[in-house]
């Protein structure tokens, strides 16, 4: 099953004004805020990458793969979707504790042959 572009948007709006934003991966989504991969939307449920704040405000319980094979996430139950300053104060703190991304190589010149 894949994740409903509507599930992205509404995360994203529950977020809002925070700089967040998604890109859509096999089906899925990843969520990034201030430039970071902090969760992931995978069959219209939010994984959030794990971090002490996703232990302190979820628990460890509700860690769980993203999809089949993955690594284990914290799983957002869906009610907690609707608490806007919870989800807000989430994924902030979870971009805040995230290194920053390294710097993207740049690609070598193809070369004709």
């Amino acid at each position: 099953m894949s994740t409903r572009k509507e599930t992205a948007d509404y995360v994203l709006d529950q977020l809002h004004p925070l700089e967040v934003s998604t890109c859509a991966m096999f089906g899925e989504f990843a969520l990034y805020c201030d430039g970071k991969t902090v969760a992931f939307i995978c069959d219209d449920t939010v994984f959030m990458k794990p971090t002490p704040v996703g232990e302190e405000l979820l628990g460890p319980d509700s860690m769980a793969p993203a999809y089949p094979g993955s690594k284990l996430y914290y799983e957002v139950p869906g009610d907690s979707l609707e608490n806007r300053e919870w989800l807000q104060d989430l994924v902030q703190r979870t971009a805040d504790i995230l290194p920053a991304p390294k710097p993207k190589k740049p690609r070598a010149p193809k070369t004709k042959s």
